[in-house]
């Protein structure tokens, strides 16, 4: 997703009157403005594909830590909220690995650094999550390096 189709995708959930959707966006929108700024440049400025995929990323996962909150707390209301939020960023989002593409990947960084045991784990999981940001969930990742070098 590019910073341009944010801005038509705002447009075209207010024709449809998609008032998640809309939300959404609008909030990823003031969301990038403040990642600009935060850069240093001029808040009329754009995000390049992947810092914008950063701030989609971001708020996902805070969709994510909410939903767990609220269910936690016993607010289911406030958690469905949450979920459908959750469902509008992951449609921005790319495909996510599966546990067995994860699994596949983990298998091969590791044979590519010489990595055999628990100790050099920490080297592996910086490479892979480099390798692997916005296609798999990091606490996939965490798992299944944990279940290979145990």
């Amino acid at each position: 997703m590019t910073h341009q189709e944010l801005k038509d995708g705002i447009k075209e959930a207010m024709k449809a009157r998609d008032a998640v959707r809309l939300s959404v966006l609008r909030g990823l929108s003031a969301a990038a403005t403040n990642e600009v700024v935060s850069k240093g440049r001029k808040p009329d400025e754009i995000l390049n594909d992947d810092e914008l995929l950063t701030v989609v990323m971001r708020a996902a996962k805070q969709r994510k830590d909410s939903i767990e909150q609220f269910t936690q707390g016993g607010r289911a209301d406030l958690a469905e909220g949450e979920k459908a939020e959750l469902a509008v960023l992951e449609t921005l989002l790319p495909a996510q690995m599966s546990r067995d593409e994860v699994l596949q990947a983990v298998k091969t960084k590791a044979a590519e650094m010489g990595i055999s045991d628990k100790a050099a784990a920490n080297k592996l999981m910086g490479a892979l999550m480099k390798d692997l940001k916005g296609k798999a969930d990091g606490n996939v990742v965490k798992e299944v390096v944990s279940t290979v070098f145990p």
